[in-house]
């Protein structure tokens, strides 16, 4: 679901982060293999309460999550896209998990927002249409 070809670069983070981002890697390791449905409300009772996330957050809960995994410092951008998600959770808020498509040529691709920005994407992220959103204020619904 993801189209970065060369691995992100990982960043020394302290033992407390590396063991939170490694139990978020794990539990999102299980949480992919729901359905699209069942996910998004999953991830929706998780947002429940949670202040949305800044930039400087999210971006801070990803990288610990690319410094722990190699899948997701790779092409597993489901997965570290709700490992930073719940990451950000524990520490009580939430960033946008979003989900979407583009088609010339066609690629499906997950991945954060804060303040209404992707997090840590490349340019490509701007040819992607949002399918599914569970944004901060979620309750249940996270359709776009």
């Amino acid at each position: 679901m993801s189209f970065s070809v060369v691995p992100e670069r990982r960043t020394r983070v302290p033992l407390t982060t590396r063991l939170l981002a490694r139990a978020a890697v794990t539990a999102a390791w299980f949480l992919i293999r729901l359905s699209p449905a069942r996910l998004r409300r999953t991830l929706g009772t998780a947002a429940r309460g949670a202040r949305p996330a800044t930039q400087v957050e999210a971006l801070r809960c990803r990288q610990a999550v690319v410094s722990v995994s190699s899948k997701c410092a790779g092409q597993g951008c489901l997965q570290r896209s709700v490992a930073t998600a719940l990451m950000c959770r524990a520490a009580g808020h939430w960033p946008d998990w979003c989900t979407g498509v583009r088609t010339q040529p066609f690629r499906a691709h997950a991945w954060v927002e804060a303040a209404g920005r992707p997090v840590g994407e490349g340019e490509d992220i701007q040819y992607f249409r949002t399918l599914m959103r569970v944004p901060a204020h979620s309750g249940t619904r996270g359709d776009a």
